[in-house]
């Protein structure tokens, strides 16, 4: 997701948890488990999808 610009920063730190930031200056939020990396995935990729308008 930092490879694509979609975060700004993803730590895994030594208890297993993911420390994500969406801006430079964004706050920093701690991922406990796996389910709430899929939970970060799915609010990225609705907030792209409901940006685009829609072609169909």
């Amino acid at each position: 997701m930092v490879h694509r610009r979609l975060l700004h920063t993803a730590v895994l730190a030594p208890t297993g948890q993911w420390l994500v930031q969406h801006t430079a200056n964004g706050p920093v939020h701690v991922l406990d488990d796996p389910a709430d990396i899929v939970e970060l995935a799915a609010a990225i990729q609705h907030a792209i999808r409901s940006a685009r308008p829609e072609t169909r």
